[in-house]
């Protein structure tokens, strides 16, 4: 289905002498929210994500020091999950982390409205 999407996407804009760059479509109706951080937060800052495929399980999480530090860590998971336990994984992998980091105050950014909620 992935494919076709892709397929049909590029036949309705195919490129020829007079190339423009595509006009990308983006709806704003599907957004539940949008919020700006000020990078100027003298907090830790974490990313994770989840994603399931007929291949297997992954999950990641980054966490961001005040001072522009990276801490990425990935995993892939044995068993299989949903999309939203994968989610699940991921963000408490990245409070683990946070954990042994000693951290204490923490923002929490995923595209996984459900735990967002959940959390907040």
């Amino acid at each position: 289905m992935k494919a076709q999407a892709l397929a049909d996407h590029l036949a309705e804009n195919s490129v020829d002498d007079e190339y423009q760059p595509l006009n990308t479509y983006f709806s704003y109706e599907e957004v539940n929210s949008v919020e700006a951080i000020s990078e100027y937060i003298n907090a830790w800052k974490m990313f994770f994500d989840g994603a399931v495929n007929a291949k297997g399980v992954g999950i990641g999480a980054i966490l961001l020091s005040p001072t522009g530090q990276h801490y990425p860590a990935i995993a892939r998971l044995r068993f299989f999950y949903t999309n939203n336990t994968a989610e699940y994984e991921a963000c408490i992998m990245g409070m683990n982390m946070a954990i042994d980091q000693d951290v204490e105050e923490l923002l929490i950014m995923g595209d996984s409205d459900l735990i967002i909620r959940q959390a907040q």
